[in-house]
């Protein structure tokens, strides 16, 4: 079944806003290590511009990175940059609104990972890979950079099964009603950051595969 999205894209603010929130979220984290501004804006890059990087260089290929072609997102890190630094000293207040932009930013790249996906008439499956992936791919980077054991790869709050569910809501929206492109995803970003506030707010968790018996010592890394 193919969906007919070809005369359909996201407003440009639906990229903005994930890009500004995602990277604010990356200057934060880099601010509550103490790096310099350097540091800041490396993070802030790498979780603002790292899952569309991924998004664009490795499954929609072809030519340059939209947040290469487009003048408007290094300007977005920059100012995420300077906010994330001139929030020293405010850092514990900040834990609520962290995790608000956080799923923001999580549900915008999802849904426009997967509309962009969709328009290159890739398969559904695939197009909600790339939607989840494109969501929380700056995370993962981010995470590997400042050498902590990525959240994707252990028991955690609901994350990357939210982008997922969102971004399979989404297709669904465009398949089965005659809703515009814009307002399924609108429902399917709403979905998201529902879902992502509700598991930190109730602590809904993934479980270990396996559980290691009392007393077992860590595996060495």
């Amino acid at each position: 079944m193919n969906l007919r999205v070809a005369d359909f894209e996201l407003p440009t603010s639906f990229h903005y806003t994930a890009t500004f929130v995602l990277a604010l979220t990356g200057a934060v984290s880099a601010r509550r290590r103490d790096y310099d501004i350097v540091g800041v804006f490396v993070l802030a890059f790498v979780a603002g511009l790292g899952g569309a990087l991924l998004r664009d260089g490795i499954f929609l290929g072809g030519e340059a990175p939209l947040s290469m072609r487009d003048w408007h997102y290094l300007p977005l890190v920059l100012a995420a940059s300077l906010v994330g630094a001139l929030v020293d000293g405010h850092l514990d207040r900040f834990d609520v609104v962290f995790n608000l932009l956080d799923a923001v930013g999580l549900a915008a790249y999802a849904i426009v990972g997967t509309q962009m996906a969709l328009h290159d008439s890739l398969p559904i499956p695939a197009a909600i890979f790339i939607g989840t992936v494109n969501a929380v791919g700056g995370g993962l980077l981010r995470d590997v950079l400042v050498r902590e054991e990525p959240i994707l790869f252990k028991p955690s709050q609901f994350y990357a099964l939210v982008a997922a569910l969102g971004c399979t809501a989404f297709v669904l929206l465009r398949l089965w009603t005659p809703w515009p492109g814009g307002l399924s995803g609108l429902l399917a970003c709403v979905l998201i950051f529902v879902l992502r506030v509700l598991s930190i707010r109730y602590d809904w968790k993934t479980s270990p595969l396996r559980r290691r018996p009392v007393g077992t010592p860590e595996p060495e890394s």
